[in-house]
């Protein structure tokens, strides 16, 4: 197993927002990770990369426990995550900005070039001025880069125009291909679907369904998902 979260809780301070959650990813699969707004998926995911302490439970990746480890540790054990919102270095060029983080592996600036063009031709632009969808294009270059074991990404469409959110939906079904392993959280429950393995259900910071995607029925996107 690459990815193996079990009984995960977690808090803000003195607040508890993550009461048990169970999820895992294999070599080479691609894990949803859904529920409605608020219900724990962002926590989710800054908790197993060091990003929000984890209170109980168990964060196993790569046969290591990383329950404890500071986020840089399991980004060296190969954890690549695409945050909610970009966070690109605004200040570094586009090329700088892949550069800065990038580990050795067969991810380089030419493969990264080839899955999203338009990073070669803002090569010497700075970050701040690209537009959101080349900034969320260059977030996930920048993931790749250091060349990752598991690839997450936080609402990695989400707010982009619709034209953006296709070539970013493409690259992911290319990555697919490649036999990356990616962990996501997204609302696009039709692309979700078409490129899904299995899907995890959050409500209320507790995992509530889990299962192959073809399971997730209508009554039980209606349930849990409210659509």
């Amino acid at each position: 197993m690459l990815l193996d979260v079990k009984n995960l809780t977690s808090h803000y301070g003195a607040t508890q927002v993550l009461f048990g959650v169970d999820l895992s990813v294999e070599e080479g699969q691609i894990v949803a990770l859904m529920g409605r707004n608020g219900m724990g998926k962002s926590t989710s995911i800054r908790a197993i990369c060091g990003l929000n302490p984890v209170s109980s439970g168990q964060v196993s990746f790569v046969g290591t426990d990383i329950s404890d480890l500071p986020s840089y540790k399991s980004a060296r054990l190969g954890l690549g995550l695409v945050p909610e919102g970009r966070r690109c270095f605004a200040n570094l060029s586009v090329s700088e900005n892949l550069v800065a983080t990038a580990r050795s592996g067969p991810w380089t600036l030419e493969k990264i070039h080839a899955l999203f063009p338009i990073l070669k031709e803002r090569a010497s632009q700075m970050a701040n001025t690209l537009s959101g969808g080349e900034q969320q294009m260059l977030a996930i270059g920048r993931a790749l880069m250091t060349n990752p074991r598991l690839l997450i990404l936080d609402e990695a469409t989400e707010g982009l125009a619709p034209v953006i959110r296709n070539q970013i939906w493409a690259a992911l079904k290319t990555l697919k291909d490649q036999g990356q392993a990616i962990l996501l959280v997204d609302k696009s429950l039709r692309e979700v679907m078409e490129i899904a393995q299995r899907c995890c259900i959050l409500e209320k910071g507790q995992s509530v369904w889990s299962g192959p995607v073809s399971e997730l029925t209508p009554d039980l996107q209606q349930r849990f998902l409210g659509v």
